[in-house]
């Protein structure tokens, strides 16, 4: 079923893309999934903000990956709620990291996004936006 919102012709129309219109990340990242990745990410830096815990670690010259892919983590434990609600915050912390990474994160890194209990799903998105950028700039710091 398509959303009545979806242009009929072109492109969207007044520059807005359908809700229903997956936007992936951009080339330069990756997606993290292998448990082992998350693990080593929780070993290394950490930043709290109120909406999400953020865990970054710089790759190390022997992994198998391409020095200037960024690559990201996603994940919310049970105490986020049910799994509506996980996921809601899971989507919300995919596109703050699409719009953020890019500019404010470095090549060669993993982030893992830490979701929080009543914050991420709820938070304003700008204000989500700028506990993200706080959170790399602490990281970035030292």
């Amino acid at each position: 079923m398509t959303p009545p919102e979806t242009p009929t012709d072109g492109p969207a129309i007044d520059g807005r893309a359908s809700p229903a219109v997956s936007v992936c990340l951009p080339s330069d990242m990756i997606v993290l999934k292998n448990r082992s990745d998350f693990l080593a990410a929780s070993r290394a830096r950490k930043q709290g903000t109120k909406a999400m815990m953020v865990q970054a670690r710089e790759r190390r010259d022997g992994e198998d990956v391409d020095p200037q892919i960024i690559r990201i983590g996603f994940t919310c434990s049970k105490k986020v709620g049910n799994a509506v609600a996980r996921n809601r915050a899971k989507r919300r912390l995919r596109e703050v990291a699409r719009l953020m990474l890019p500019e404010f994160g470095k090549p060669g890194w993993d982030y893992v996004l830490i979701g929080r209990k009543d914050e991420t799903a709820t938070r304003n998105f700008e204000t989500l936006q700028g506990d993200l950028r706080y959170a790399l700039r602490k990281l970035h710091a030292s």
